[in-house]
């Protein structure tokens, strides 16, 4: 089991539209792909930059960011994140997407595991 790197960050917006037009005018970011009143993706660079939906958040609150870290085997990372402190607070499986977990991690931080579909 391996991160690959860290896929996207994303933070939880309370208003998505307000938060998504502030990334899109405000700092120019490129739109990728939007989901909706649920999620919202723009390139930045090599990693994605995200807004969330409080129903997309994982269990953050509003103005939080969570670092989302690509994995081979979620189900392994998770086992290896738990023992080593970190809390699973939600999984879910993302259709096509693949699959995501949310952690905290022992100092309270949430983080995200995603394992790509296929």
């Amino acid at each position: 089991m391996t991160v690959k790197r860290i896929r996207q960050v994303y933070v939880v917006a309370a208003d998505i539209d307000a938060a998504a037009s502030f990334y899109a005018d405000g700092l120019g970011l490129e739109l990728q792909f939007r989901d909706g009143d649920r999620w919202v993706q723009y390139g930045a660079g090599d990693v994605s930059f995200g807004v969330a939906s409080m129903e997309e958040s994982g269990g953050a609150a509003p103005g939080s960011s969570v670092p989302v870290f690509e994995v081979d085997d979620i189900a392994a990372q998770i086992a290896t994140a738990t023992a080593a402190g970190a809390t699973l607070v939600s999984s879910r499986d993302m259709d096509g997407h693949g699959q995501m977990a949310t952690l905290t991690e022992p100092s309270g931080a949430l983080i995200a595991l995603m394992q790509r579909a296929g």
